[in-house]
């Protein structure tokens, strides 16, 4: 294949940005591993398609957000943990109170969270986000409001609790 090497570039300038992405969906290094290893095998097969028609890195998410949801469709649990991706990486360390919303953000179920992350991490319409989580637009509007509910109420406990321990 020639385009091998644009493939090969693609991963080489996007891998880490989609490993970022996974985690922020999974709250997991190990499943953002996963998932982004998954949906780069998925791309490669679909390449010259993808690349003629559409951007790369969209369908790529796309596969990522897809197959996050089918996971826990069949495990139906969560096991969350706030560990920093393994390896070395140039963003900034959250602070204290961007941690406590990350927390707050893996603490949601996963539905809600997917759909908080699409709106707000990619930027995606509700259309755009029924399409990738192949629910309905007003199934995405419940959970980002019930989402938002949650978060809001445990950043406003966690600062209440924070305020009076001082």
């Amino acid at each position: 294949m020639k385009d091998d090497s644009r493939f090969a570039d693609f991963v080489a300038d996007r891998a880490d940005a989609l490993l970022r992405y996974g985690y922020v969906l999974s709250g997991n290094p190990h499943d953002a591993a996963d998932l982004t290893q998954e949906a780069l095998i998925r791309l490669h097969r679909a390449w010259d398609r993808v690349r003629r028609k559409q951007d790369p890195e969209r369908y790529t998410r796309v596969i990522m957000a897809r197959l996050h949801i089918s996971a826990w469709r069949l495990r139906r649990r969560e096991y969350l943990a706030w560990d920093p991706p393994e390896g070395a990486h140039l963003d900034a360390l959250p602070s204290d109170l961007e941690e406590g919303l990350w927390q707050a953000l893996y603490d949601l179920p996963r539905k809600q969270r997917a759909v908080l992350v699409l709106r707000y991490y990619e930027q995606l319409s509700d259309a755009e986000i029924s399409g990738v989580l192949r629910i309905s637009r007003g199934t995405v509007r419940s959970h980002a409001s019930l989402g938002l509910s949650k978060l809001r109420t445990t950043i406003a406990g966690r600062t209440a609790a924070n305020g009076s321990a001082r």
